[in-house]
């Protein structure tokens, strides 16, 4: 790991798409984080206002004002929504001494980016998978929120060769993941006291799992993945089963070991609930057999660990800073 930063040594941050979900809790995280200072919050939509004045629960926490304007800074963090950052990129010179964290959806499949001439590469940032690649990395892009619960469910069986049988995936989250913008689906008419299933076996989010998973092993089998919106704000709770030959004590030997080193992914030996990881950026991972399958519940803060907390985790591994750093956080409880 890089040498860590001098105490005082400041990261220089900007961020963009500054009024959406993700840019919100980024910015809650970061005006906390002993080595971060936001240079800009960019939206030109709200350029002027008070960003407490969008954000109302950082009143009295933060003074910072919406910009319409970029500045050198040295991390940009892209908040810009799915397949606006490649736009936004093209038409703004950022300067190639800048890291970029994506928080969208596209690099994470096709990493490779030309920019007035030159072409930049970004690593995908699952820290459990990639972790020496991010710290060596100038471009990140962020895993998908439904995409890092699933991965961390089914990466260790993937390192031990062990998906051998069709997966099988049903996952609900919050109306958090759908983002800022109203929908007839995101609508309080709808969603409350209410769920249902959208785009079942075909979630985009599979293109990247499957990218991960056959990092690690040649030939994944089918997912099968149900996603369902749920009637709560925020998390997601994904139950998910395959056949597997290990017992119950090789299984749990296996996750242990895969994720020694993971600060924030935790094998629990009881059936968590959803409060136990929201305003967190932990997963938590609950094994048991029955039969010949292996169910395993993955439960992560779809806005946390499925977005600004791993993008800043992210952050702090390019750094060269404790992987933790800024990331302590307490979990709701009730």
């Amino acid at each position: 790991m890089r040498q860590i930063l001098n105490m005082q040594s400041m990261i220089k941050i900007g961020i963009t798409g500054g009024a959406g979900y993700t840019a919100g809790e980024l910015i809650r995280l970061l005006i906390n984080h002993p080595f971060a200072e936001i240079e800009f919050v960019y939206s030109t939509s709200n350029s002027g206002q008070a960003v407490a004045a969008v954000h109302t629960d950082l009143t009295g926490d933060t003074d910072l004002h919406f910009s319409g304007k970029i500045a050198p800074v040295d991390v940009l963090f892209l908040c810009l929504g799915h397949g606006i950052s490649r736009e936004f990129l093209t038409k703004n010179q950022i300067s190639g001494h800048t890291k970029i964290i994506d928080l969208g959806n596209d690099f994470r499949v096709d990493s490779s980016f030309e920019e007035n001439g030159n072409l930049r590469h970004f690593v995908y940032g699952l820290p459990e998978l990639n972790r020496e690649k991010i710290v060596a990395a100038k471009n990140i892009a962020n895993p998908g929120c439904f995409a890092s619960a699933i991965q961390l469910a089914l990466l260790p069986l993937a390192a031990a060769n062990r998906l051998n049988s069709e997966v099988h995936i049903t996952a609900i989250t919050g109306s958090t993941g759908a983002g800022r913008s109203l929908s007839d689906s995101t609508h309080f008419s709808y969603r409350a006291n209410n769920i249902s299933i959208y785009k079942p076996f075909n979630h985009q989010h599979l293109k990247e799992i499957n990218k991960s998973l056959n990092q690690l092993q040649t030939g994944v089998p089918e997912l099968n993945f149900i996603p369902v919106r749920g009637d709560f704000t925020r998390g997601i709770f994904a139950s998910i089963y395959t056949e597997c030959s290990l017992d119950e004590a090789e299984i749990h030997e296996l996750y242990t070991q895969f994720y020694r080193d993971a600060p924030f992914t935790h094998v629990v030996d009881r059936s968590p609930s959803l409060k136990e990881v929201v305003n967190t950026n932990k997963c938590l991972l609950n094994l048991s057999r029955h039969g010949n399958k292996l169910l395993i519940t993955s439960i992560i803060d779809n806005l946390v660990k499925g977005a600004s907390g791993q993008a800043v985790q992210n952050m702090n591994l390019m750094f060269g800073l404790p992987e933790n750093c800024g990331l302590k956080l307490k979990s709701l409880g009730f």
